[in-house]
């Protein structure tokens, strides 16, 4: 409990509670729905939306003053939780030289050697500031490599909001995508083709129909966005294959589960070499950063080697190169992960036991340390079957646990992540919650 003790209070300073409906009153004069990224607005659950006032290991302290553990974790990326001190000194050592430069560093060097060594795959990196900039850059490095203009994305896969990839399924499983966004041009989405995940039977049909046309498939190869969906027997295996045979290339987006599964991520799991590999905050140590990086004869394609510009001031910004590098040390130095996976295991058991007394249909689904509860009775091997999940059970579940002092993904179909930091009374305090939560809903 002395991380608690401590949060919000290390400066001596008295902060002022304010409640979260005021908060979001007044966010709401100022920012597009009083948020600025959307899931933050609690569409998904309802309610309003929650304010932060500091982080601390497991916990969270809201603007009012209720302490949560912290089961969203910025969407994954801190792998020992908040503020973890290493990070914390690494990112205020380099502030005090400088915040950016525009110009490069060694730390970024070093960095990319230690990415690099993680991910063999990627024989030459670039560095930017998200994931959304690395994914974009990823797919125009493809098409340019194959000069092929068609990409082959799935269902419920995000790979953040670039034109041509934020695109809904058309009307059969190897049609042309359709604008998922307002502002997206047809022509834009007509690049790409929306398929279902786990069906390797659609993406050989799309390759027939598409014959010569298709630079890459790009694919999150453990889906976070709809919730964490596990891959069938085979099938990342058959999309190598097929991208292979068909000279297309086989982009792997892991920016969530990018040394979040293991170190080295999830191709180092199932063993497949990608051509192109996306990863995002969390080799920043949490702040903003993304990479794309693979091939070597992709890779040159890229300015100034190569005819592919993409530029970016902030890229290999000296405060988020710091602070990834702490985080990767850490990883390297502690080796969290047969722990991390020991307590999601207890968690994602804690729920499904809490769920059976009180009767309600769960289903949990996880790798490494991330995990989601669905509110349904079957399998949820694609979007389709993950969009059959109860979204206004799950509304209820989260704010039962939320009142109760556990915070967790404020939507159904996003995934859940333990830390370094939870242990044995954050599980404490999360079955407590879970136990009388399951009983209201």
């Amino acid at each position: 409990m002395a991380c608690i003790k401590k949060m919000g209070t290390k400066t001596g300073r008295k902060v002022k509670r304010l409640s979260q409906k005021a908060l979001f009153a007044r966010a709401c004069k100022t920012l597009v729905g009083g948020v600025n990224s959307p899931v933050r607005a609690f569409k998904s659950v309802g309610g309003t939306p929650l304010f932060v006032e500091s982080g601390s290991g497991a916990y969270l302290r809201s603007m009012d003053g209720q302490v949560l553990v912290d089961y969203c974790l910025s969407w994954g990326p801190l792998m020992f939780g908040h503020a973890r001190k290493e990070i914390v000194e690494a990112a205020k050592a380099v502030l005090s030289r400088g915040t950016t430069f525009g110009a490069a560093t060694l730390a970024e060097v070093e960095l990319a050697e230690f990415i690099k060594d993680a991910f063999p795959s990627m024989a030459l990196l670039r560095m930017t500031s998200s994931g959304t900039e690395a994914a974009m850059s990823a797919v125009r490095v493809a098409r340019a490599f194959t000069k092929r203009d068609l990409i082959i994305k799935f269902s419920g896969c995000y790979h953040g909001h670039v034109d041509s990839l934020l695109v809904s399924a058309g009307s059969g499983a190897t049609t042309l995508g359709t604008p998922d966004s307002a502002g997206v041009p047809k022509a834009f989405a007509s690049t790409t083709i929306v398929l279902p995940f786990n069906d390797l039977a659609a993406v050989e049909a799309a390759f027939k129909k598409h014959k010569g046309r298709i630079a890459a498939i790009i694919v999150e190869p453990v889906p976070a966005n709809m919730g964490v969906v596990l891959p069938a027997g085979g099938y990342l295996a058959g999309l190598r294959k097929i991208a292979t045979r068909e000279k297309s290339l086989l982009i792997f987006d892991e920016v969530i589960t990018g040394f979040r599964v293991c170190y080295g991520g999830v191709q180092t799991l199932a063993g497949i070499k990608p051509d192109l590999t996306i990863l995002g905050k969390i080799v920043g140590g949490g702040l903003p950063m993304g990479v794309y990086g693979g091939r070597k004869d992709v890779m040159s394609l890229v300015a100034p080697e190569g005819p592919v510009y993409q530029a970016g001031t902030l890229s290999g910004n000296p405060v988020a190169v710091a602070a990834g590098r702490a985080m990767l040390d850490l990883l390297k130095r502690e080796k969290p992960y047969e722990r991390l996976e020991w307590m999601k295991n207890c968690v994602c058991e804690a729920l499904r036991q809490c769920a059976l007394k009180a009767g309600v249909s769960l289903r949990l689904q996880s790798i490494g340390s991330m995990f989601t509860p669905f509110f349904i009775e079957g399998e949820v091997t694609d979007y389709a079957s993950a969009l059959k999940a109860d979204k206004a059970r799950y509304g209820r579940f989260f704010h039962e646990m939320l009142k109760r002092g556990v915070y967790l993904p404020p939507a159904q179909w996003e995934a859940a992540f333990v830390s370094a930091a939870h242990g044995e009374r954050e599980l404490d305090l999360t079955i407590a919650a879970a136990r009388e939560a399951f009983l209201r809903i």
